[in-house]
């Protein structure tokens, strides 16, 4: 009977507990969150690709903290002048992701694949090819120390380095790492520091395209940060052609990774073009080159196959497909000169 009554009064209580009204401050909590969670539903679905972001109101004595969602649509990228122009619609036989493409035997100077060869665009970072002959040729003293200055600093851009103002390096490693890595503040040092200054260095590289009959080619400064440095496939080919026959050049364009020292710090440096550590490749010379008006972009000398090839790829969409364009080519020739090797020995065994 005890046990009874004491259920009864347990009942009792539990119902009397239902019964009491609701806190009026965290009803209204419930219900805001509520109504957020069916906001953010539906604008997400309204907005693919949205930022979401939440913007806290001041918190008032005696109320609810309220949180508002902000979708914050996402800029669609920069176009390149290649997507611009519309030269991606254009197929060729290997399907290349680059919008411009040019290989040519160095030997024979036979073309194995052109595509919008003398479409002339942004060539970004493949300038300091130009700026690193240049200086090569001048023979000027590798072993001068040259400081980095505010004037090197990338105003165009606004890109970082790890150079800081006041660094010092001599000649050869500015030249070493423009080359490699693609220093900009290395590069822009180099011009600013040749004989007669900046302006004369800009004027030479163009008068230097004049002379290699690069006619599609305009230089405005030693980078490649500026749209304004542009050039053709074919035109590009004739300068790693030059450049090629140049030692030093290519030894600092394939160089692996190298070490700088500044200070009490000691930097480390990699090549941008991860091909010139694959077994699979043998490169005499190369430059890789990126700015959002150029796409990515990639020349190289080459041996496949027995055959000394001279590669130019510009105005490529992805991160890595300027590089997976180089290894689709290569196969593409070791297979023609399998395919031509057997031929060869067929018509021989039949003679």
């Amino acid at each position: 009977m005890k046990k009874f009554i004491l259920n009864l009064g347990f009942m009792a209580l539990f119902f009397s507990l239902l019964a009491m009204p609701v806190d009026a401050a965290t009803a209204r909590k419930k219900a805001v969150y509520a109504k957020e969670s069916v906001v953010k539903r539906a604008v997400a679905k309204r907005t693919p690709g949205a930022k979401r972001a939440v913007v806290k109101r001041p918190v008032v004595k005696g109320k609810s903290v309220r949180k508002r969602i902000v979708m914050k649509p996402v800029a669609p990228p920069k176009l390149s002048f290649g997507q611009i122009a519309g030269l991606h619609e254009i197929r060729d036989r290997l399907a290349l992701k680059s919008s411009v493409a040019f290989v040519m035997d160095q030997d024979t100077k036979e073309v194995l694949i052109s595509k919008n060869e003398l479409a002339v665009l942004p060539i970004a970072s493949i300038t300091k090819l130009m700026t690193a002959l240049l200086v090569s040729e001048a023979r000027l003293p590798m072993y001068q120390m040259i400081s980095i200055t505010q004037d090197d600093v990338d105003t165009e851009k606004g890109s970082s380095s790890r150079l800081r103002v006041g660094t010092e390096l001599s000649r050869g490693e500015l030249l070493h790492l423009a080359l490699m890595s693609s220093e900009n503040r290395a590069a822009h040092a180099l011009g600013r520091t040749y004989p007669g200054g900046l302006t004369h260095f800009v004027n030479l590289m163009n008068q230097k395209a004049r002379i290699m009959g690069m006619t599609d080619t305009r230089f405005v400064e030693p980078t490649g940060l500026s749209s304004k440095n542009q050039s053709s496939a074919r035109d590009l080919a004739t300068l790693v052609n030059v450049a090629h026959a140049d030692p030093l050049l290519r030894e600092l364009s394939t160089s692996k990774e190298h070490e700088v020292d500044v200070g009490n710090r000691t930097l480390q440096y990699k090549n941008t073009n991860r091909l010139v550590k694959s077994p699979d490749w043998d490169i005499g010379l190369q430059k890789t080159g990126y700015i959002s008006e150029a796409g990515q972009c990639l020349v190289m000398q080459a041996k496949v196959s027995g055959r000394k090839l001279i590669m130019v790829f510009l105005d490529s969409a992805g991160k890595l497909s300027r590089i997976a364009d180089a290894e689709r080519v290569k196969r593409w020739v070791e297979n023609s000169s399998a395919n031509t090797l057997r031929t060869s020995d067929f018509m021989h065994s039949r003679m």
